[in-house]
């Protein structure tokens, strides 16, 4: 069974530093937060994808059905390494305290989240060959729905709402901060509306919903990992578009996939350096178990939303 981070967190309550790494990937990333992650052994996983279902019909008496089977595409999705080492200085422990490294090591987590979540949506293995492709490689055909055709569009809520049909069980949206505004002074529009209600994370930070689906932020970094910036183009051109995407998280849907937890090692003293220096790792990808599990919105510009 797939679980979250937040999950797997009290899973290992045992463990404190662990507990509290896994936590820190939770906070710092909203994806993150939510994703369940299933463990997997080896580096890969296979799986059959349904493409297309069997048919059947109505016979007569005496009459026999017409054979048809459904379409399965084999795919394999590989785990990816991503991490990175940080050194301090033997000199900053002994006279400031070892919570020295402990701050470096919680940044360098918070980074790979950040790090993570971008290849979580923009992934493109052809550019990057050691990373995974994201949804926005992934997600065509029926599954990408355009704002407004040509070089794009404000927002409109329509066509949102068009997304989420094309999604089964939807359960989140993901989109920038920017987004988010836009979809909030669209509900304080009564020409334009939109159903928006607000809770609470697992953190007790508040959060908006839009027809009861939770929003998703892809750009809590504010750097160059940000996500979703209005750098893409839109249906037939432009470089000034941005995406909002429907995910469907769960069990036979959306996952992550793992070999085991994140983990942070102490590899001690260099003998190159008077440094300590510590590795921070995680072995991971995604799966997409449905063809209907997430989509994507592109071909939106900054701008009031319409209705």
């Amino acid at each position: 069974m797939a679980l979250t981070m937040v999950e797997a967190a009290k899973r290992n309550s045992g463990d404190v530093v662990k507990a509290a790494v896994i936590e820190t990937y939770a906070r710092t990333s909203d994806i993150l937060r939510v994703l369940p992650f299933e463990d997997i052994a080896g580096n890969a996983l296979k799986y059959n994808l349904e493409g297309a279902l069997p048919g059947v019909g109505f016979r007569g008496v005496n009459e026999g059905y017409s054979e048809s089977t459904g379409v399965l595409n084999p795919v394999t999705e590989p785990l990816v390494i991503a991490g990175g080492d940080l050194d301090v200085d033997k000199f900053i422990v002994t006279t400031m305290g070892a919570d020295q490294r402990t701050s470096q090591e919680v940044m360098k987590i918070k980074s790979l989240a950040h790090r993570w979540t971008l290849a979580f949506i923009k992934g493109d293995s052809t550019a990057l060959t050691k990373e995974f492709d994201g949804l926005q490689r992934r997600l065509t055909g029926s599954q990408l729905v355009w704002n407004a055709s040509g070089s794009g569009a404000a927002l409109s809520i329509v066509k949102l709402d068009e997304l989420i049909d094309a999604v089964d069980n939807p359960t989140h949206l993901l989109m920038s901060k920017a987004l988010r505004r836009t979809l909030s002074a669209a509900a304080r529009n009564t020409s334009v509306a939109g159903y928006i209600t607000y809770s609470r994370d697992e953190f007790g930070r508040q959060i908006m919903l839009y027809n009861d689906l939770p929003i998703l932020i892809s750009d809590n970094s504010g750097d160059a990992y940000a996500a979703t910036a209005f750098n893409e183009a839109g249906q037939s051109g432009g470089s000034a578009c941005t995406s909002i995407y429907c995910l469907s998280l769960g069990d036979g849907m959306l996952t992550g996939i793992q070999n085991s937890d994140p983990a942070v090692t102490d590899l001690g003293e260099l003998e190159s350096k008077p440094t300590y220096r510590t590795r921070v790792e995680w072995y991971s990808g995604i799966a997409l178990y449905h063809p209907r599990c997430a989509g994507r919105l592109g071909g939106i510009i900054a701008g009031a939303a319409t209705a």
